[in-house]
């Protein structure tokens, strides 16, 4: 993890570059590598003071801050009215955690150790809850079908405050779930090798997720005020560019972590990095931004039927690979190249 810090001297670079006028694809990939070591930094910080928190709230913060790049960065464009490149990157982030990071993390793990188990049953309810969660988001889209059209723009804004309401309610619940009356599911037993030493005071450590919240808001305004532009003049269409350049952005710290858990054998901490991620931005991050946007714009929760398609066969796959407990490198090159099926697809759309 140490390596990505380096790329910190961007953000002055994409700062100075704003200044100076550089063109819109050099400002994209400048704060997109600026992005990446703050994402990091957060991160660390939020493990920092889960240490000094305790399991319990140590958990929810970690739960809270999982995704904040991606919530910083989906507000900043929703609040510039790119709809579609909000959704395509709340859909690419799902399809990315369970595909691409789940993948090379079976991938990287199972290169080393012929075959790697994991706690079925959490794993199971979390995979499980996946499956409910998307299947609320599809309602939205079926609605759309339901309905004549010239009544659709009056109701979409109820229907879609009340999907949010109770999937923010199921999202809380779950936490009473895992630390309160289950929370014997989710605890295993700790070895020295497993504790990780934190060595900032709790001051760093806030201060440190205080002014890398700041700078990953400042930097997300440049990077999302590049994207068309970016876009347009490298002839790649917004939903590519928010369904996969974006997440993976967004998530690269993330996706080192749990890749480097499930090299170290740890595949249970890498599968919850991967699907409890996902879950926290269907859960937590799709509602919270449409509750936001009344304030603006208001965003319906409707996603295209590709992306509809794409997360509900990324979940699909999901529950299939949490039911046996156990993972190997074939299962994991099986969900890379899934992935790069949709890219590909995406890619051409």
């Amino acid at each position: 993890m140490k390596y990505l810090y380096i790329l910190l001297v961007f953000i002055p670079i994409t700062i100075a570059g704003k200044i100076m006028g550089f063109s819109d694809t050099a400002l994209f990939l400048c704060s997109a590598l600026a992005i990446v070591p703050l994402a990091g930094v957060m991160g660390k910080a939020t493990d920092d003071i889960a240490g000094f928190a305790g399991q319990r709230i140590g958990g929810l913060l970690n739960a809270t801050f999982g995704n904040a790049t991606e919530l910083i960065i989906a507000f900043v464009a929703m609040k510039e009215g790119l709809f579609d490149v909000v959704k395509a990157s709340l859909a690419g982030s799902v399809i990315g955690n369970i595909l691409l990071v789940l993948g090379m993390s079976m991938l990287a793990g199972g290169l080393k150790y012929k075959t790697q188990t994991f706690n079925r049953n959490s794993i199971n309810i979390t995979a499980s809850m996946l499956l409910l969660s998307v299947l609320g988001l599809s309602i939205p889209a079926i609605f759309t079908h339901a309905l004549p059209e010239e009544s659709l723009n009056s109701q979409y804004e109820g229907l879609s405050v009340i999907i949010a309401v109770l999937m923010l309610l199921v999202y809380v619940m779950q936490f009473v779930f895992t630390f309160v009356t289950h929370r014997a599911l989710y605890e295993e037993s700790v070895t020295a090798d497993d504790e990780e030493e934190h060595n900032a005071s709790l001051p760093k450590a806030v201060g440190l997720l205080i002014a890398s919240t700041v700078c990953i808001a400042v930097i997300s305004e440049i990077f999302v005020g590049t994207v068309e532009p970016m876009a347009d003049s490298a002839g790649l269409s917004r939903t590519f560019v928010g369904i996969i350049l974006v997440p993976i952005i967004g998530n690269a710290a993330e996706h080192s972590s749990a890749i480097i858990m499930a090299y170290k054998n740890k595949m249970n901490a890498a599968i919850e990095i991967a699907l409890g991620s996902s879950l926290q931005i269907i859960l937590f991050v799709v509602p919270v931004l449409t509750l936001l946007s009344l304030f603006f714009t208001p965003m319906s929760i409707v996603f295209t039927p590709f992306e509809l398609v794409s997360v509900t066969g990324a979940v699909l796959i999901a529950n299939r690979v949490a039911s046996d407990g156990e993972s190997n490198w074939l299962e994991g090159l099986q969900l890379v190249t899934v992935y790069i099926m949709i890219g590909a697809a995406f890619f051409f759309v």
